[in-house]
């Protein structure tokens, strides 16, 4: 990333007075992965129900279950987050306001949201709901923290791909700024390489949408690179932008010293024994941190996190490293073990140390592998021989790795193992394997260790408590008076029990602390641990252990009465989405067309062509005086110009993180006619100039597209590419068709990511600091399993999008649009030549014009130059309801 952020402190100094600790926030699928986050250690956890969320292959929970669920949790002191961190589409707003009621009135602690317009509907039917802005939502600064919070949110949680460094500028911004909000990130779990609510490949390629809870993973599949023409020979590496899964466990106190309110996991579409295995590590491991925080000795201070990173091997390159083979790590073995017997791609600290590209993507394999155990030695007698790198026992599961993971590979569990100093020879049932395709130089992994998951499974079985949390309790009373107990929770329960039976004077044994710690302490069987008791007992006295008895189990029936009553949020009972809906007058004009370019001979072409309203996206923003100027000149040449002079907007890289304004200021130096804005950062910074809302702030129904409209005074908003052709005209009915632009014709940027491609594979650099900048020199792109080559570009924060090979048309709609009332349609180029624009540019002319018809268009421009044009995910509408 060509910015740095001048904080002047370091992650020690800049860390908090008062140390937090950060709330565990744990995944759960279904019910035993609810209950294995419960009994392994989870603050909370974050369910979906059956409609709109993120993840809609897991199996999930249904409203029917809500009560039940909230109140087992409850009683537990765990809070239950729902996700509805989907976009929702205009015709979906009715069930959506029912299904939020549903999740409100069972008590819900919180719902985890990315549509703008679904949070101003939680807020208009309730008050006082919480809202946590989903990762989803794109928020990478404290401008988008502010806007959150201008919704009614109440927690944040930021991008993935920020770094500990960005975390602990974008706190110090929000408290200058008195817009402070508590801050959550992953600590663990699968990366998407694209930025999360931008990632639009699976719908592209399959119109299946990442923003509806339908990924596809694309990024999990090999890729061919080519560099100007040629393809680029990575020997094994294939998986070029499948990053390896994130541990935070390393960083740990680093993210407690950020301030962070909360520590999540992913995986919600995991095993239970996925979520007792990486909770139980988590939490463990948070316990030790806050211990060693709280009470530090000052002659061994946890050292800042980037001379840990400095000390350690990270991630998995040639020669295998650490990351790759799990072991070697001293203290924390058994938790990197457990953590990569859980789910592990190669484990990595992800963004948190900042950018490096040379360990973020080893992308030798996209799916699980696990722990590594060693290469192949020797194969004889029907025996393998490993050099260990880590231990192995009879019925482990094991694989094979030749260097090609998208082919079948060799596996199986081990049937017996007899150890030589550091080599064993493995031996497997007959005929579980062909050794034949078993090769000396393979490298062999552990997949699973059925005793791990016997305890795992365990740790969750039955239906006692296994995990407790403290109590503390006071006790009260004097001779011939009742003994008080006052018992108090973590959250703030308390209640107060006095005996049946006064109490007297004692002859033999008496109260004293370790006899009421005794008979209090006997908690076993329930959620409750003894915290602290405190025995404010004077005199010599005492009562009969079955009243001391009868009164612990009191306190314990009253603490779980108290806990598993819902929550009670106010909520509206005459509030609906409809009184948020704009009217919809339209203003008649003739259609016009916009153009969206991405070099300066693309504008040319465009000028030439005649088009009035111009889009520049270029990837080094200092080009953009250059093409204002382009545009001006050719007003002031064109003097008998029958038509307006063109207007040209140009557009800012689609991230914002701190340090970035500089950015900011270097387009708007360019003086351009007005800006297309893609975050909440550029909506601010823009706010006194023209600007037009850009795809990237999914404008998917009528409540956002209002809230766009009304705070942000922007001339129109281009409806989120999510939206197939019904959804579109059922969004163009329900608002002012003259709000919106429509993008008609395009390469769908399909990955945005923090990860630079260029970097990784085409130098042996971390960062922009030392890569040689490919990027400036090279054409790129990805080459696909079935042949499709997609367009790579870098902007000016390094950040790449992958666009698709094959441009997309909607054309075949746009009079159905026009008789809606809609006026702006868009058409984008990326790597055409002038006389492609000029072409492409003539033909929606002629649309436009009612010269020739979509089916026409489409058929023509199938055939030039072999353009590649589909019909796009717009017309998709059988795919999606």
């Amino acid at each position: 990333m060509k910015s740095d952020i001048s904080d002047g402190q370091s992650l020690r100094s800049s860390a908090p007075l008062s140390l937090q600790r950060p709330e565990l926030l744990a995944p759960a699928g279904n019910w035993d992965c609810a209950k294995a986050a419960v009994e392994n250690g989870a603050d909370a956890i974050y369910f979906g129900l059956d409609r709109f969320n993120a993840r809609m292959r897991a199996e999930n929970f249904t409203e029917a279950d809500l009560p039940q669920l909230m109140t087992f949790l409850h009683r537990r002191g765990v809070k239950g987050y729902v996700t509805v961190n989907t976009l929702i589409f205009p015709k979906e707003l009715a069930e959506a306001q029912q299904y939020l009621r549903t999740i409100i009135a069972a008590g819900v602690d919180a719902v985890i949201v990315q549509d703008v317009g679904i949070c101003r509907l939680i807020r208009h039917l309730s008050p006082d709901f919480p809202i946590h802005a989903s990762t989803q939502m794109t928020i990478t600064s404290a401008k988008g923290v502010e806007f959150a919070k201008s919704l009614g949110c109440q927690l944040v949680v930021l991008a993935r791909e920020c770094s500990l460094k960005e975390i602990n500028k974008i706190q110090q911004q929000i408290a200058l700024q008195e817009t402070s909000l508590p801050l959550e990130v992953f600590v663990h779990g699968a990366l998407c390489v694209a930025y999360s609510g931008q990632c639009l490949t699976s719908e592209a390629l399959g119109g299946r949408s990442a923003n509806r809870g339908e990924c596809a993973q694309a990024c999990r599949m090999p890729y061919d690179l080519i560099a100007d023409g040629q393809v680029v020979n990575l020997k094994e590496r294939k998986y070029l932008l499948s990053p390896q899964d994130l541990a935070g466990l390393d960083v740990l106190p680093d993210l407690v010293k950020s301030g962070v309110t909360c520590l999540k996991i992913e995986g919600r579409l995991k095993a239970p024994e996925y979520v007792a295995n990486v909770t139980r590590v988590y939490r463990q491991a948070l316990d030790r941190v806050m211990i060693d925080l709280e009470r530090p000795n000052p002659l061994t201070p946890f050292p800042p996190f980037a001379q840990r990173l400095e000390e350690r091997e990270g991630g998995i390159k040639a020669p295998l490293s650490d990351a790759e083979r799990g072991w070697g790590r001293g203290q924390l073995d058994q938790e990197h073990y457990n953590l990569e017997m859980a789910f592990s791609r190669g484990l990595y600290t992800g963004w948190f140390g900042g950018i490096n590209n040379q360990e973020l993507v080893h992308a030798r394999f996209g799916k699980k592998r696990g722990v590594y155990l060693g290469e192949v030695t020797r194969i004889h007698n029907e025996q393998v021989t490993v050099k260990l790198e880590a231990p192995v026992k009879a019925g482990d599961g094991i694989v094979f790795d030749c260097g090609h993971p998208e082919a079948k590979e060799e596996g199986g569990r081990v049937y017996g193992v007899v150890s030589k100093g550091k080599e064993a020879m493995l031996s497997f049932g007959r005929n579980d394997l062909n050794l034949r395709r078993v090769h000396i130089g393979d490298r062999i992994w552990k997949t699973n260790d059925p005793e791990l998951d016997k305890q795992l499974r365990q740790s969750f079985a039955g239906e006692n408590p296994q995990f407790q949390r403290p109590i503390d309790i006071e006790v009260y009373g004097e001779v011939g008076e009742m003994l008080m107990a006052i018992a108090r929770d973590q959250l703030g329960n308390i209640v107060q029990i006095q005996s049946a039976i006064p109490l007297v004077e004692a002859h033999t044994k008496p109260l004293n602390t370790d006899r009421l710690q005794e008979q209090f302490g006997r908690l076993g069987n329930t959620p409750f641990c003894m915290g602290t008791l405190t025995n404010h007992l004077s005199d010599t006295i005492m009562l009969p252990v079955s009243e001391l008895n009868r009164m612990r189990r009191e306190i314990v029936a009253q603490l779980e009465e108290l806990r598993s009553q819902p929550k009670r949020w106010q909520l509206r009972p005459d509030a609906s989405f409809q009184d948020l809906l704009p009217s919809s007058p339209s203003s008649p004009s003739s259609p016009s067309l916009i153009v969206l370019v991405r070099n300066l001979k693309q504008l040319q072409a465009a000028l030439k062509a005649g088009v009035e309203t111009l889009y520049c996206e270029f990837e080094d923003p200092r080009a953009y005086q250059e093409a204002v100027q382009l545009v001006r000149n050719s007003c002031t040449d064109a003097i008998h110009r029958v038509s307006p002079n063109p207007t040209i907007w140009v557009a800012p890289p689609r991230i914002t993180k701190p340090g970035e304004n500089w950015i900011l200021q270097q387009i708007r130096a360019c003086e351009a006619d007005g800006y297309l804005i893609r975050n909440y950062d550029q909506l601010q910074f823009f706010a006194a100039d023209r600007c037009i809302a850009d795809f990237s702030l999914n404008v998917a129904n009528p409540l956002t597209a209002d809230y766009f409209q009304q705070h942000f005074s922007l001339e129109r908003l281009t409806a989120s590419y999510d939206l197939n052709i019904s959804q579109l005209q059922d969004l163009l009915t329900s608002c002012p068709p003259q709000w919106f632009e429509v993008t008609i014709h395009q390469h769908m940027p399909m990955f945005h990511m923090e990860h630079c491609v260029f970097c990784a594979f085409l130098s042996t650099g971390t960062d922009y600091t030392n890569c040689g900048r490919p990027c400036e020199k090279q054409e790129v792109k990805l080459k696909d399993r079935v042949g499709s080559e997609h367009v790579l570009k870098a902007d000016v924060g390094c950040r790449n999008t992958v666009f698709n090979g094959t441009a997309q048309t909607g054309a075949e709609y746009v009079q159905r649009l026009i008789d809606l009332g809609l006026r702006h349609f868009r058409i984008e180029f990326v790597n055409e030549t002038p006389e492609q624009v000029s072409k492409t540019i003539h033909c929606y002319t002629q649309l436009l014009q009612g010269e020739i018809t979509g089916s026409q268009l489409w058929r023509e421009l199938k055939l030039q130059n072999q353009l590649g044009v589909t019909r796009g995910p717009m017309g998709v509408s059988t795919l999606r309801s």
